[in-house]
């Protein structure tokens, strides 16, 4: 996955999480913020070994 790529799933999954906070639906809404993290942080250090 590019960078652009990972860019744009970062910001979808968390608008999306954020939506479903707001929205009350808790558990989608954790595991949404759970993928953005790993999106975010583990992907991109995994790539580097």
């Amino acid at each position: 996955m590019t960078n652009l790529n990972r860019d744009i799933a970062t910001g979808i999954l968390f608008i999306v999480g954020l939506w479903g906070f707001i929205s009350g639906q808790f558990i989608i809404s954790t595991v949404l913020f759970a993928s953005t993290t790993v999106l975010s942080n583990i992907m991109p250090k995994a790539e580097l070994n």
